[in-house]
């Protein structure tokens, strides 16, 4: 859905279940993050989320290992550990059973691959398949990570390469270079839960993950809900294999117009940056990486942490005082 129209839907809702009312809920509609977090206890609260969509890839499984990891990827962004999933499911009934099966294996196998369990779920008939996951995570209280703890000085870390929008777009287009979408496939299947282990490990001060909105858009709600300015370096942006060549080609899903419509006013481009680069960077992104704000003190500690996992992170900026969001 349009970011803006979502805003418009949601607005009527957000007084419905006040804080006074649920003390206990620790995230919900009034705080708007990744996912919701509710307290059990002085130890254990838990994260609820959900996340479905239509396929993005040709292949079944990946299809369903893709859209599995997108949907826990918010669990991992609030800083907590996958529990339990359920399958959301819409199938059309004439789609081979075999090639449903392979979704669903795909999706439970990533389930597994989390630590979580795969638990039941729930299925309809409908046009166009459509699959993903209803996901409760845990985390103590008082390790809840959100989009509102960025502090001016803070360096901006991104765990995966940007662009798999990109990738997707010219595959439904068959127009993909065969040697761009593995690469693709393999960063979008690729669980969250490691980089969210070493960041809660270093410490961070503010985190979300970059999936529909864009880098630009989730960067933006990070900088408004920190009351702060976030100063990215375009030429530090990691991107995947493909993803700017088919951006000068001009070949943009949809969702990166409406991206640009809800989120512009809150962005500054450098002079001289080309018009289809401010585009890319508002492209939409499937199971994208976490965006860290990390103390500076920090910084070295997480490159260093990263760097002996074997995981992936590029410094791609720092916060400054303001708001908004600059790219230079």
């Amino acid at each position: 859905m349009d970011p803006m129209v979502l805003t418009q839907v949601l607005r009527p809702l957000q007084g419905m279940f006040s804080p006074a009312q649920h003390p206990n809920l620790l995230v919900g509609l009034q705080i708007s993050d990744d996912a919701a977090v509710y307290k059990i206890s002085d130890e254990v609260a838990i994260i609820q989320t959900l996340d479905f969509f239509t396929p993005i890839v040709d292949d079944p499984y990946d299809f369903g290992a893709i859209a599995a990891a997108n949907a826990m990827s918010d669990v991992y962004a609030m800083g907590g550990e996958v529990v339990l999933a359920m399958n959301i499911c819409g199938f059309p009934p004439d789609l081979p059973v075999e090639i449903i099966s392979e979704i669903l294996r795909g999706g439970a196998e990533k389930v597994a691959e989390s630590g979580g369990a795969l638990v039941g779920g729930h299925t309809v008939d409908d046009k166009e398949p459509k699959y993903g996951l209803s996901v409760m995570g845990l985390i103590h209280p008082d390790k809840v990570l959100t989009k509102g703890g960025a502090k001016p000085g803070d360096i901006l870390f991104l765990t995966k390469p940007l662009g798999v929008g990109m990738i997707t777009t010219a595959l439904k287009a068959d127009v993909a270079d065969a040697a761009h979408i593995p690469p693709a496939v393999e960063s979008m299947k690729r669980l969250n839960r490691q980089a969210a282990q070493l960041a809660q490990n270093i410490g961070v001060h503010a985190c979300t993950d970059i999936t529909g909105f864009s880098l630009l858009g989730h960067g933006s709600e990070m900088a408004e809900k920190s009351g702060v300015c976030l100063r990215l370096s375009f030429d530090k942006l990691p991107f995947i294999a493909g993803a700017k060549e088919y951006a000068d080609e001009w070949l943009f899903p949809g969702g990166s117009c409406k991206n640009q419509k809800c989120y512009q006013a809150q962005v500054r481009f450098a002079d001289g940056l080309p018009e289809e680069m401010q585009l890319l960077l508002f492209t939409p992104e499937t199971s994208g990486g976490l965006l860290l704000a990390v103390d500076p003190k920090q910084a070295a500690e997480l490159r260093s942490s990263f760097a002996a996992a074997g995981a992936f992170c590029a410094e791609i900026g720092d916060v400054i005082e303001g708001s908004g969001l600059i790219v230079v």
